[in-house]
Formats: C-alpha cells, structure tokens, sequence
C-alpha cells in the first residue's frame, strides 16, 4: 500500500531534515510530554525479558532504545534504525553513555538486517511517513525471529465526538508552534496532513495480518490519538 504524500520526491526527507535539531523538544511541546508516556506504555506492553534483540525502525534520537535498555537493565541488544543521518546523529550524542546500541542509517522499507535475527521490533511515529505501508510491515516480518513480536506506536483515529473536535482544533495551530520553535511551520503542516490522511486501527490490524503476523490487536491510548499496535511472527 503506497501512500501518496510520502511519496512526493524528496518531501519526507526535506522534512526531517528540517526538525531534526530540535526534534525531541517540539515532540514535548507538542504532546505536553505525553509522547513519552505512550512510549512508555509501549515497553510496558512489551515486558521485554533480558539479553534479546531489539531494532527500533524510525528511532528518531532513540528514546524507544533507551527505555528499552533501562528496562532491561541494560541487558539486551538494541538496532536503532533512522533514514536520517542528522537524528541519527543526535541519538547517538545523547545515548552515548550506552553501548550496545548500534546505529543505522536506512529505511523501514529496506533494512540491512539479517532474516530471523530479532526477538521485537518496533517503529514509534514512523509507520506514517513511510512510503509503503506493505513493504515496511513485510520487511518487520522478516527481520524478526519466529515468536518474535512486532509494536507499532502510532497517531490514529479518534474515538470520541468531542475529543475530536478539541483534537482537530488544536492540530490547526501546530505549525505555527513550529514556526515558534524551528523557524518553519511547513514541516508540521506536513504532520497533521499525514496524521489526517493514515489509516484507522482496524485497517492497521488487516495490514499486518495480510503481512503474516498473528494474534494482532492494538491498545488507544488517550482515545485514540494514538494506538498501539502488537503482532506476532508464529
């Protein structure tokens, strides 16, 4: 499933390349650090057990890799996947004092991992700006080891009449939040364009059946702005 907006020459990346200085903070401002609640609830939902393998895919400057870690008391192995060199670059300043993470530079639809070689993986906010939604789930399917197990943390379709009308309304003035913090309010006209335009929970969980994984459902999470979801590679 190709999605149209992604595939616009050159507009993800020109957007990335944009935020990614300031990423984590406009994420805070954004959400009013609720992003890293969700993210948390992620692990939690995982309950990942010592000395596995993780490859988080669209880490951004790796917060899913660190809560994965501390988590695990740093007993586990983590891939920390980014088509941007730039957010890259930033995760691994900030993670430096943890070493056994390893940093890529590739897409979701492409991954230089080996097949069957990871017991989870996870993409956090990155689903959405990838230009295949089949290929990215395909590719996640085929890195992961049998009984591994797949998480998706992704912004969704409200469940709630009213939330809604509150949500859509604040979605109109995130750009200018972003011309307040970046200088540029484009690339956050492109994240709620994305957001509006992403598949629902349902149709996510047909996906990544379609794609082989079993046993799938999701979690909302503050009323389904954004969801969780979970598969498993039998």
């Amino acid at each position: 499933m190709q999605q149209n907006l992604q595939n616009k020459k050159g507009l993800v990346e020109n957007v990335f390349n944009k935020v990614y200085d300031k990423y984590d903070l406009m994420n805070d401002f954004m959400s009013f650090g609720i992003h890293r609640i969700w993210k948390k609830n992620l692990i939690n939902w995982m309950n990942p057990i010592i000395n596995k393998k993780l490859v988080d895919v669209a880490c951004g400057t790796g917060d899913l890799g660190k809560l994965f870690l501390d988590f695990t008391n740093k007993n586990g192995e983590i891939i920390c996947v980014d088509p941007n060199k730039g957010m890259i670059s930033k995760g691994k300043e900030k993670l430096k004092n943890y070493k056994n993470i390893k940093w890529i530079v590739a897409s979701a639809e492409n991954l230089p991992i080996e097949e069957n070689s990871c017991d989870y993986y996870t993409i956090s906010f990155g689903l959405r700006n990838t230009k295949n939604l089949n290929h990215s789930i395909s590719e996640a399917y085929r890195v992961l080891k049998p009984g591994g197990r797949y998480l998706c943390l992704e912004f969704s379709k409200i469940q709630n009449s009213n939330l809604e009308l509150i949500y859509n309304n604040y979605s109109k003035i995130i750009p200018y939040i972003g011309k307040v913090i970046i200088g540029e309010k484009e690339p956050y006209e492109y994240l709620t364009k994305s957001i509006e335009e992403f598949i629902n929970q349902d149709e996510l969980i047909d996906l990544l059946k379609k794609n082989k994984f079993e046993n799938c459902s999701y979690r909302n999470l503050s009323g389904g702005i954004v969801a969780i979801h979970s598969g498993w590679k039998i």
